[in-house]
């Protein structure tokens, strides 16, 4: 079907559900192919449940609810505007518990007490990091590692459907 709307040199292309039901390698072709074109100027609108293909691919999204259009926007907009970070801090020694004098962090502690997670805005002016980190050597805990990650354009749609 792809080869078909090809065939024109469409400088428009709709694909719907385009990896559905196909295996590995074809999605990868096929989202090469769909680079190629978009690197070419092609205009591709392409509705998917695969959101880590939208995210690896696209501008712009939209995110459709129930039938109701939730938004349209530019993806590095939206990743910015809704994307939060996580900062794992590993601790050299287990904890039973968060100090107190950390309770105005919102921190989590993982099962086995040995590391605490902050978030924050990824477009946040002030993260507070410093600040954190600061009154973690206070309350006298040591740090053995410390990693972030961002959530990715899935767990923003989640939110956004879930209300």
């Amino acid at each position: 079907m792809i080869g078909k709307a090809l065939s024109h040199g469409p400088r428009v292309l709709f694909l719907d559900e385009p990896t559905a039901g196909v295996d590995v390698e074809l999605r990868k072709d096929m989202w090469d192919t769909v680079r190629e074109l978009k690197a070419d100027g092609v205009t591709i609108i392409l509705t998917t449940h695969y959101i880590e293909e939208a995210e690896a691919i696209a501008d712009r999204i939209g995110v459709i609810d129930s039938g109701k259009l939730l938004l349209v926007e530019d993806k590095k907009t939206l990743m910015q505007r809704m994307g939060a970070k996580t900062m794992r801090i590993d601790l050299q020694t287990e904890i039973k518990q968060i100090p107190d004098a950390l309770s105005v962090y919102n921190l989590r502690l993982d099962d086995r007490g040995t590391a605490l997670f902050y978030t924050y805005e990824v477009g946040a002016q002030q993260t507070g990091i410093t600040r954190l980190l600061s009154d973690i050597n206070k309350v006298g805990l040591r740090l053995r590692d410390v990693q972030t990650s961002q959530n990715s354009l899935e767990d923003i749609f989640v939110d956004l459907v879930k209300g």
